[in-house]
């Protein structure tokens, strides 16, 4: 688990310290930030609707605790919600770029490696595309999160933690997609690429989660995920023990 957080801080390190990765790294940016801000807003006016739907009614003594523990569910779980969002959006807007970073990523390593021979839209369209099927596997778990919210007492904590841990699943499909698509991978190579390496994505899409609740911090997670995963052989069955 170890494993993958370090390699997505070793792909950051590499990004930030190598000029000609930070070239496209700032092209990038400005878009990343747009999309952020606005998406803030829709947090916080999902967070306020949860919070509603699930405060209780009534003036009892621990009232007050109860209300506290609804804010703060509500609240993680609408960030979570706008991390996949800005993930699917933030990645199939700058698709372009991270192809870029991908190749000069790979040739600082030593590989031979050419640019996606496609339009800027295309890859925009195939990186959108590369997310349905992960999205209804996101959804499957998110009607489970719903069934569970109205378990007394524990429903709420209950649906939080498995609507956490299937966007962070989620998130290790989106975060993989640039180098996936660069080796011709379809949906079942890369779901079983993670399944045989559960522990190192975990830990790569975890950290990458915690990241990106953090403003400014979150707009560099998408690239350096893309260096990180480029930064290993071709063969990325073997990145979990490539750090």
């Amino acid at each position: 688990m170890f494993e993958g957080g370090l390699k997505l801080l070793a792909g950051l390190r590499l990004m930030l310290g190598n000029e000609t990765l930070r070239a496209v790294l700032w092209r990038m940016i400005g878009l990343l930030a747009v999309l952020m801000l606005a998406l803030l807003f829709g947090v916080f006016e999902l967070a306020q609707y949860v919070a509603q739907l699930w405060l209780p009614e009534g003036d009892a003594w621990y009232w007050a605790v109860v209300s506290w523990l609804v804010w703060a569910l509500a609240v993680v779980l609408s960030i979570l919600t706008g991390v996949v969002s800005f993930t699917v959006l933030g990645s199939a807007a700058i698709a372009p770029w991270l192809d870029t970073l991908a190749v000069r990523t790979e040739v600082l390593h030593g590989q031979t490696s050419d640019e996606t021979q496609r339009e800027w839209l295309a890859l925009c369209l195939l990186s959108l595309s590369n997310s349905v099927r992960p999205l209804l596997s996101l959804l499957a778990w998110g009607v489970t999160a719903l069934l569970v919210i109205w378990i007394p007492v524990i429903g709420q904590v209950l649906a939080t933690v498995i609507w956490g841990y299937a966007s962070i699943h989620f998130l290790c499909f989106e975060l993989m997609d640039t180098t996936a698509s660069r080796q011709g991978w379809d949906f079942t190579q890369r779901k079983n690429t993670i399944q045989q390496s559960r522990f190192f994505w975990l830990g790569f899409g975890g950290l990458a989660m915690l990241m990106m609740m953090v403003p400014v911090l979150n707009l560099l997670v998408i690239p350096a995920s893309v260096v990180a995963l480029s930064m290993s052989k071709a063969d990325i069955n073997d990145i979990g023990t490539a750090v």
